[in-house]
């Protein structure tokens, strides 16, 4: 029921850096990953309300207009490489984790505004996740399974940027990694949403 094309999106968009992202690392440099870890359920619950709006209200409209997914698909394929092209090229630009400590509220708001919840509504959730609620409760299952452990890394990226002791995780290595990765998984979501035009 659950498409290794699904579990893969879902790990390489959560991966690359964004907003929500980089203020988890910004509270592992300040907190370290223990107490960064109450930031989670913020995280958790800000994608959960914006993918299950945005997978709502994309249903309800394609009812008018058919094509609708096959194209914000598309355009979910050109975001990810755009994603990709821009990590690739601001890799040795460094992100700004000078923040001040965030508070789960503000990680709530951060992630709630999102842009790749749109993403993950339109273009990695089935389409039939937004009809079916049983499906749905599995796709967030999964994506619930895999957000935990990502935002964790994300906290320990940050606590590690603190020590020079692991010279390979670095901020260049870990964006262009994800870039590749991205542009792997745009070129099926490009060939599923071709197809179905």
């Amino acid at each position: 029921m659950i498409s290794w094309l699904f579990i893969g999106l879902v790990a390489s968009v959560l991966l690359t850096p964004g907003p929500t992202n980089t203020l988890l690392a910004s509270s592992g440099i300040r907190l370290g990953v223990r107490r960064s870890a109450r930031l989670i359920p913020a995280e958790v619950l800000g994608y959960i309300i914006a993918i299950t709006v945005w997978g709502t209200l994309i249903d309800t409209v394609s009812a008018t207009l058919p094509i609708l997914p096959t194209l914000l698909k598309l355009l979910s394929a050109f975001y990810i490489i755009f994603l990709a092209v821009k990590l690739w090229k601001t890799a040795n630009v460094q992100l700004d984790l000078n923040q001040p400590a965030i508070r789960p509220r503000e990680l709530f708001v951060a992630t709630l505004l999102n842009p790749k919840a749109l993403l993950f509504a339109s273009a990695i959730f089935p389409v039939a996740a937004w009809v079916n609620w049983s499906i749905y409760a599995v796709h967030m299952g999964v994506f619930l399974a895999l957000i935990v452990p990502i935002a964790l890394f994300w906290t320990f990226i940050g606590s590690s940027l603190n020590t020079p002791k692991v010279r390979w995780l670095n901020q260049r290595n870990l964006q262009r990694t994800a870039s590749l990765i991205l542009v792997s998984f745009s070129i099926p979501l490009s060939y599923s949403a071709l197809l179905s035009l």
